[in-house]
Formats: structure tokens, sequence, C-alpha cells
């Protein structure tokens, strides 16, 4: 019987802006959204400011895709360590993924030495390009040498 009182006198309590949010929380985003277009059709400053205090509060981005997918793909990933109940299909679920590991692993062997070859290439064309120019301070030496003799 005391907590009855106590909620109705914190119900009375609370100010007017704090039971209209409470409302339109209770009714759900399309509520705030329904608030907000009545406020910019009637009065344009209130519209902007519900618009500004849903973004703030982030009432009007709560259920973004990003946070909803960022959750779905954890749930997903947790869900693939936990036992289904059947032993066969763990069998062949385990078997799958560490043939995928290792498949996975083998690709990125394959990746690194595939890079290392493009470096080798590329240095050895760069060292014949090197030893194909002629050398500034050879000539330099051949032009002294033919002008002594």
């Amino acid at each position: 019987m005391t907590t009855m009182t106590s909620t109705a006198s914190s119900a009375s309590q609370q100010g007017w802006f704090t039971r209209s949010e409470a409302w339109l929380d209770s009714k759900g985003k399309g509520a705030w959204i329904a608030a907000m277009v009545l406020g910019f059709v009637f009065f344009w400053p209130i519209g902007l400011a519900l618009l500004f205090y849903m973004i703030w509060s982030k009432r009007m981005f709560s259920k973004s895709c990003r946070s909803h997918s960022r959750k779905a793909w954890s749930r997903h990933g947790m869900s693939a360590m936990k036992s289904s109940g059947n032993t066969a299909f763990d069998a062949y679920k385990e078997d799958t993924l560490r043939r995928l590991e290792q498949e996975q692993s083998d690709f990125d062997t394959f990746l690194q030495r595939l890079r290392d070859a493009k470096d080798k290439a590329e240095f050895d064309e760069f060292m014949d390009e090197r030893s194909a120019a002629p050398d500034p301070s050879e000539d330099s030496v051949d032009d002294s040498a033919a002008k002594t003799h």
C-alpha cells in the first residue's frame, strides 16, 4: 500500500515534459515522428526543437541498421560455436570449419609466396636496369684517361 502512494506521488511530481516524454516513448518511434511533424505544421520552432531533441537523446537513431546488423552478426558468430544437440551434425560442422580454416591458411600462404615472387621480380628488374645504365663515375674516369693519352 505504501508503494502505491509513493508511485502516485512521484507521478504527480513529474513535470509535463517528463510525462509526455514517457507517453511518447511508450507509443514508439512513430509517435515521436508524428509529434515532430505536427510541431513543424503548427509552429516550426517546436518541430525543430523536437527534431534536435530526438537526435540529441538518440531516440531518432536508437535502432539504426549499423547497430542492429552488428548485434545480428555477433549472435550468428556465437551460435556457430554452440552445440546443436545433434552429434552427427556437430561433427560435420567441426570438420567443415577445420577444413575451411586450413584452406584459409593455405590461401594466405599462397598469397605470401605470390607477394614475395612479385617483390623479387621487381627487385631483379631494378638491378638489371641499374647494371644496364652507364655508371657516371666510370665515364669521368674514361674521359680523364683519354685526356691524358
